[in-house]
């Protein structure tokens, strides 16, 4: 079971349209207001050997990459920190303040708490004039799939390419990239932590379209095989590059590096290079073993 099959249960009781975007979009003062959050875990989210100030700023940066990924503008960041020792605290909240800085979000309090494994609780709000969110519904086949920026990165870093490890262990939310996007009128949008093809599918699941990959059009990574920096690109975790689509003749974008990688195609599926791809990423599981934890 992972976290794909617990969805279902999810929908089952609040819907399915409040579970296919980044962020829930309530309507809130004439505009838009957007919240998100996350839940990340020692052993699972943070590699070994980050600082307190990385896992921070990694803490407030999965959650400014949420609304980055719906076009809206970070207002306040809370974090609910599950303490495992109490002298982490301080470099862990400077490392989030600093992030929730380069973004124009405020780090506006939370929770305390103590734990036996650090655990931290990251939540979000942003805004957006009505009209001006992107949602991942909206493609149409022909419309353009494109990324901001190289993918793989973060996934390689953990396969030992150290050159990669900032990418990994800082991400940069795409927050400028994602208001400069919604304000260009692309189609759809989301994050994509969980890698390229698993993405793909969250963006099928919106969309009563398909999607056609040029594997050979992703970037690849300086130092890494061919090969390989194709396969982190389109299944590794741990980007905070925006995936989004829009009409040809949208780009290109002054102040926005976009990436064609494919299209948008009549049929539901997901190819690269032609060929049927598995829905395969980062995805938390469950196992009978976990219960009794």
């Amino acid at each position: 079971m992972d976290e794909r099959d617990l969805k279902r249960v999810v929908r089952d009781v609040i819907g399915t349209g409040q579970t296919l975007d980044d962020c829930a979009v309530i309507p809130c003062s004439g505009g838009l207001l957007v919240a998100t959050t996350d839940m990340l875990h020692e052993t699972t989210d943070f590699p070994p050997g980050m600082t307190g100030w990385q896992i921070g700023w990694m803490s407030a940066a999965v959650t400014l990459s949420d609304i980055a990924g719906m076009g809206a503008r970070p207002g306040i960041v809370l974090l609910a920190v599950g303490l495992d020792r109490g002298e982490r605290l301080r470099e862990i909240l400077i490392g989030a303040k600093a992030c929730c800085d380069s973004c124009g979000a405020e780090l506006a309090g939370g929770d305390l708490d103590a734990h036996r494994e650090l655990t931290i609780v990251s939540s979000g709000i942003g805004f957006a004039d009505t009209g001006w969110v992107v949602r991942r519904q909206g493609a149409v086949p022909g419309d353009l799939i494109c990324i901001t920026g190289p993918l793989g990165r973060a996934q390689a870093a953990l396969e030992g390419y150290a050159d990669y490890s900032r990418a990994l262990l800082e991400p940069i939310p795409r927050v400028r990239e994602g208001t400069l996007l919604a304000r260009a009128g692309v189609s759809s949008m989301m994050d994509i932590s969980d890698g390229l093809v698993i993405s793909l599918y969250d963006l099928l699941e919106a969309n009563a379209c398909g999607y056609s990959v040029d594997s050979g059009k992703l970037p690849l990574l300086e130092g890494v095989h061919a090969e390989k920096s194709r396969e982190y690109s389109l299944f590794g975790g741990g980007d905070f590059e925006l995936l989004f689509t829009c009409r040809p003749d949208l780009l290109p974008l002054p102040d926005v590096s976009c990436i064609p990688i494919g299209v948008v195609i009549p049929e539901q599926r997901v190819l690269v290079d032609g060929n049927d791809v598995p829905c395969q990423g980062y995805l938390h599981t469950w196992n009978h073993d976990d219960a009794g934890e």
